[in-house]
């Protein structure tokens, strides 16, 4: 991949998104579209992502995080940018909880 076109984007998923598969669902999303980074559950019952690809590829994983799995209810998804720097991850992975 060419890092001269590459973004990062951050996501914070509300609603009934934990216990349901969301992060192992939102890992083979990112890896069906070639989207490196990582998501968490957090502690207050949200899920935090970092996605980092085209443009093209991490929005589509930002329309897909407003969906999720079928078990899931999201009511939100707040999506910021995230400053460039360093090397990319490799893969995507799942966290622990934070």
């Amino acid at each position: 991949m060419d890092s001269d076109n590459l973004i990062t984007r951050h996501l914070l998923i509300t609603g009934h998104v934990q216990g349901v598969g969301y992060r192992w669902s939102m890992t083979q999303a990112a890896k069906r579209l070639g989207v490196q980074g990582w998501v968490r559950n957090r502690s207050d019952g949200r899920v935090e992502a970092c996605a980092w690809g085209t443009p093209q590829a991490v929005q589509a994983l930002v329309d897909w995080a407003h969906q999720g799995p079928a078990q899931a209810q999201v009511k939100r998804v707040v999506v910021g940018n995230v400053p460039d720097g360093g090397e990319p991850p490799q893969g995507f992975t799942q966290r622990d909880t934070v």
